[in-house]
């Protein structure tokens, strides 16, 4: 992060210069934030395999709990986004990671598959939908006014590299220690970083009387901050959807972001193990693969956060999803019982356009939608999660009725390839839409 030379408040003594803007260190705890949060995103492909030894339970069945996960971790976000507006950043983001913590805590116990649902699916997907993408929006274009695309990258990597660290711990410890130490695992990472958090993460410039990156400092007291509350909070994220869903842009980039989540979350997030698995590989091999994954994924969003800033993001956004169109038509063929280069050039290409999408969707929120673009951006992440959702439901009876995931994969492609031409035909604002 570059160190910056910024002026205090007016005012105060001798105006001392400041090395670090605020924004930095603030974007610097959400990076870490995001990071702890990420160990379940990294769980059900490695943890699938232990619960079918132990409980018998079908791919469908752990595939529902898994869906439910998903579509709550999608429809929570426009809630938190809306939640962080009225009670602060801080005080959501702690709850989430206590929620997250607790919900991996309690899934040590589950002994059914409707108790799988209720600590995978409904407490985790709560957590982790108010630690989603929108968390990353919401900092981005609270505290910067500059660098955005740049910003907004590096904090959707920070899942990633919460994969990274996570997946070949979670492997380990679930064929070490079984599938309820690997839970343990997750309910640590997420409760490690809250004190962090609450130390120093603040919910907005004025707080410490500056302003945003790249803007003066204010040189007025800032406006107390509304006292709202939870209906208030819920109100406006519904108010959102009601004017964004009147405009054909909404549409057009929920459709694609849906598409988004199919291809990645929904079918290789959750089933890329499973399928390994089918064709000889060793579980851990195959989650070491996603977690090459997480590392060209961390490349690939910062590079595509830094051409956001540059690139018109609607032509992002039709490469990014052709060229995973085109991956997902060959990976039928690639997998193996052993790693083969054909596998790893997929993996690396995958990994590299995996969330590299993100940073031109909120651009584009940004652009059309202005000031409410983090609240309509978490009603585009939510349509993102409901394509993972179904995505994840369908592969899996796929898998169930047909013995392979070919068809699945096949889909996709051709899904991505709708995604494409959809993201290359929406068309260009002046000037953000108002919204009532």
């Amino acid at each position: 992060m570059t160190a910056e030379s910024v002026e205090e408040p007016t005012g105060t003594s001798a105006s001392r210069p400041r090395r670090v803007h605020p924004a930095w260190i603030v974007a610097l705890v959400a990076l870490i934030a995001l990071i702890g949060a990420a160990g379940f995103r990294a769980a059900p492909g490695v943890l699938m395999l232990p619960l079918q030894d132990e409980f018998g339970w079908t791919t469908a069945e752990l595939s529902l709990a898994v869906t439910v996960n998903l579509l709550l971790f999608g429809l929570t976000a426009p809630f938190a986004a809306a939640l962080m507006q009225r009670f602060g950043i801080r005080a959501v983001t702690v709850t989430a990671l206590f929620v997250i913590g607790a919900g991996a805590a309690l899934s040590v116990f589950v002994a059914t598959p409707a108790q799988l649902i209720l600590t995978w699916g409904v407490l985790i997907g709560l957590g982790t939908g108010s630690m989603a993408l929108v968390f990353a929006a919401t900092i981005t274009d609270t505290w910067f006014a500059t660098r955005r695309g740049l910003v907004s990258g590096v904090l959707t990597a920070g899942s990633a590299t919460g994969q990274l660290i996570f997946l070949p711990v979670i492997a380990t410890s679930a064929e070490q220690i079984g599938w309820r130490g690997a839970s343990l695992v997750i309910a640590g990472g997420a409760l490690a970083v809250v004190p962090l958090v609450w130390i120093f993460l603040r919910n907005r410039p004025s707080d410490l009387g500056v302003g945003r990156y790249g803007e003066p400092a204010p040189t007025v007291p800032p406006a107390p901050r509304p006292r709202g509350n939870a209906w208030g909070a819920a109100r406006l994220a519904i108010t959102t959807l009601r004017d964004a869903s009147r405009t054909k842009t909404f549409w057009a980039v929920a459709i694609g972001f849906a598409i988004c989540g199919a291809s990645t979350n929904g079918l290789i997030g959750t089933h890329f193990i499973p399928s390994a698995h089918d064709h000889g590989m060793p579980t851990t091999t195959a989650a070491g693969l996603l977690a090459v994954v997480g590392i060209f994924d961390i490349v690939g969003t910062v590079f595509s956060g830094w051409l956001t800033d540059r690139v018109n993001p609607r032509i992002l956004l039709a490469a990014y999803y052709a060229l995973r169109g085109v991956s997902l038509l060959f990976l039928p063929n690639l997998l193996s019982a052993e790693v083969q280069p054909s596998i790893i050039v997929f993996i690396v290409i995958y990994g590299l356009d995996w969330v590299a999408t993100v940073p031109p969707t909120i651009a584009l929120c940004r652009e059309v939608f202005g000031d409410r673009g983090p609240l309509v951006f978490g009603w585009v992440f939510a349509a993102h999660q409901i394509g993972a959702g179904i995505a994840s439901v369908l592969a899996g009876i796929v898998r169930d009725q047909t013995g392979q995931y070919t068809i699945a994969w096949f889909a996709a492609a051709g899904l991505c390839a709708v995604a494409a031409l959809v993201s290359a035909t929406i068309r260009r604002h002046p000037a953000p839409t108002p919204l009532s």
